[in-house]
């Protein structure tokens, strides 16, 4: 991201504190938007999670990575489904790899029945792809794949069309059909328990996963890993797929692993131990 747009959105930072949203969240959204690292940032040529399924299946009902993600992302719990926003959260394996069978993606060629997995539940999120359509489909470029493959989302470019919702084969992607913590300036957006941190959305947006770019500008690990590690059964990796000495390369060098829809060509990065 060239300079301009980084002042941009720091400078406008006056006008959207107006909003209800502190000016951390305004410095975080434009670091987390830029392509260029800062000192101590974590940095890497691709990155790229490995979730393993059987680890995460021994805590049933586990879900700190997933309410970890949330808080600090400002994601609001909305009960009904046809509104409801998420940016991690779990689903049946027959669901999530409707195929049961994925394609290889050079690391690993071997292929075992999976009929097993059917019933439990995944967890899954933004993939991050390396050809990702939601990008090519959207008319004003509030979605974009960083050098680094994190697929960003820009929600003061979005227009609310929704074409990345359609053109994401991942359902991945939520579309804010209200305010989600009431309207700027009320009070239920005052009572709310808000991060001060990452900006808060409004009506007409459409947001996801950004694999904490946030974070890793500051030189922190996403969310869900860092909470998974300590609270959880360790069952995230997260590292540079582009270094072989990384420990999310080993593992698909060693383990048996699976994409969801890989088939499509979007060379998803988020890859399953099963």
């Amino acid at each position: 991201m060239d300079e301009s747009r980084r002042c941009f959105l720091k400078t406008a930072g006056a006008s959207i504190v107006g909003m209800g949203v502190g000016a951390s969240a305004v410095t975080a959204l434009a670091d987390a938007l830029g392509d260029t690292p800062y000192l101590g940032a974590k940095t890497a040529k691709r990155w790229a999670m490995v979730i393993d399924t059987r680890s995460c299946a021994e805590t049933k009902g586990c879900t700190k990575c997933m309410d970890a993600c949330h808080r600090v992302h400002n994601v609001p719990t909305i009960e009904d489904p046809r509104h409801e926003v998420k940016w991690i959260w779990k689903e049946p394996f027959r669901h999530a790899f409707p195929s049961m069978f994925e394609g290889t993606h050079g690391y690993e060629d071997r292929v075992q029945p999976l009929d097993w997995l059917k019933d439990r539940d995944v967890m899954v999120l933004c993939n991050h792809c390396d050809n990702p359509p939601c990008v090519r489909v959207c008319p004003t470029q509030a979605t974009w794949k960083r050098e680094d493959g994190i697929v960003m989302m820009d929600m003061h470019r979005c227009i609310g069309c929704r074409f990345c919702v359609v053109g994401c084969p991942y359902g991945s992607r939520s579309f804010n059909w209200k305010d989600p913590f009431g309207k700027p300036g009320s009070e239920e957006r005052k009572n709310a328990k808000l991060d001060p941190s990452f900006p808060t959305r409004t009506k007409g947006v459409v947001e996801k996963c950004n694999f904490c770019a946030e974070r890793l500008a500051k030189g922190m690990m996403p969310a869900c890993v860092e909470t998974c590690a300590k609270e959880g059964p360790g069952s995230l990796t997260f590292g540079d797929l582009a270094d072989s000495e990384s420990e999310v390369a080993a593992i698909l060098k060693q383990a048996y692993t699976i994409r969801r829809k890989a088939a499509l060509g979007t060379s998803p990065h988020i890859f399953y131990v099963v």
